[in-house]
């Protein structure tokens, strides 16, 4: 069994390299529209008394004939512990014999895979000419966020708002490295380009409706489980929202809180991102409609990347191997 820290995994798929992670999401969306994968819904643990929870998340794909389960938790706190919000843990099977082949970090795989689904959800939905970007919260998942819509998109101005300024000064010097520039603006302004990007804790809706212009394409990414919420619901009425997965996102995503105070109904979600890509669905239709990506995340993402960053290992010899034994 190949084992790959986080450094590793970091080495194999650097950030300048994010353009592999979003072309296996991509394939990735598309081998779930077209049925070619398991993925059962999130398995929740909620440890309400630390205010924090552990998701297991299992999928198959007959595409790469590979197996894999995530285990990630979601600790908003943390960080007053100097500890990550998210952490994770990947193990890739062999679905012929079920032998563990690997075993890595996947901390570093959910940012990348999670920047390059909404790179996926932007090049479909986004206008094609938009080159203004908002990002509400400059925490980790904004590095990557940014770094994969740039890849997609030729943005002239990317602004970036969070009630502490200075996560968006150290947000700006982590993507100078890449050479991204990013400025401090007004939650207002932020919200008004014409990609958005939501990625807070937010249990009620920060994001109001007069502040979202025609035309504009959300990428909302903070509400991942039940009670979370970041958009105005008024905003879900006037847009086609599109989910990455109907039974997860009912359950967890943006449309979760709406959906169970009768706000807004199934019949007003247009459809799942995997629909777009095999072109079942049409993305973007005009240039003024809203569109909205709803993602909570899906384990084929992550089994994708990590398959991506397992063969990567092996083709370098990266990693280390660990011997199993059998009784």
């Amino acid at each position: 069994m190949l084992f790959l820290t986080q450094k590793d995994v970091q080495k194999i798929l650097p950030l300048k390299e994010i353009s592999k992670v979003i072309k296996v999401v991509e394939k990735a969306f598309f081998d779930y529209g077209q049925g070619k994968v398991q993925m059962p819904a999130k398995l929740y643990l909620d440890f309400k008394e630390f205010d924090g929870d552990l998701r297991i998340m299992p999928s198959f794909s007959e595409t790469l004939k590979m197996a894999g389960t995530k285990l990630v938790n979601v600790h908003p706190k943390n960080p007053e512990k100097k500890l990550p919000t998210v952490m994770a843990t990947i193990i890739l099977n062999d679905p012929k014999t079920g032998v563990p082949l690997a075993l890595m970090d996947g901390t570093w795989i959910t940012a990348l895979r999670t920047g390059a689904a909404s790179a996926v959800a932007t090049k479909y939905l986004a206008k094609k000419e938009a080159k203004t970007l908002g990002v509400v919260g400059a925490g980790f998942q904004a590095i990557t966020q940014i770094a994969a819509i740039s890849k997609v998109r030729k943005l002239k101005e990317i602004l970036v708002y969070d009630i502490k300024k200075e996560a968006v000064e150290r947000l700006a010097k982590i993507l100078a490295k890449e050479k991204i520039k990013i400025k401090n603006g007004e939650l207002k302004e932020v919200c008004q380009k014409e990609i958005l990007v939501t990625a807070t804790p937010a249990r009620e809706p920060i994001v109001k409706k007069e502040w979202i212009l025609p035309g504009t394409h959300i990428n909302a990414i903070g509400a991942d489980a039940k009670g979370k919420e970041e958009l105005d619901p008024e905003i879900l009425k006037n847009a086609k929202i599109v989910v990455d997965c109907w039974e997860q996102a009912s359950h967890s995503g943006e449309i979760n809180v709406p959906l169970r105070e009768g706000l807004i109904t199934k019949e007003m979600i247009y459809g799942e991102l995997g629909e777009i890509v095999t072109g079942k669905k049409t993305g973007r239709e005009n240039e003024n409609e809203i569109t909205i990506f709803d993602s909570t995340g899906l384990a084929i993402q992550d089994l994708y990347t990590a398959n991506l960053a397992y063969n990567l290992a092996k083709k370098r010899r990266l990693g280390k191997k660990l011997k199993l034994f059998y009784v």
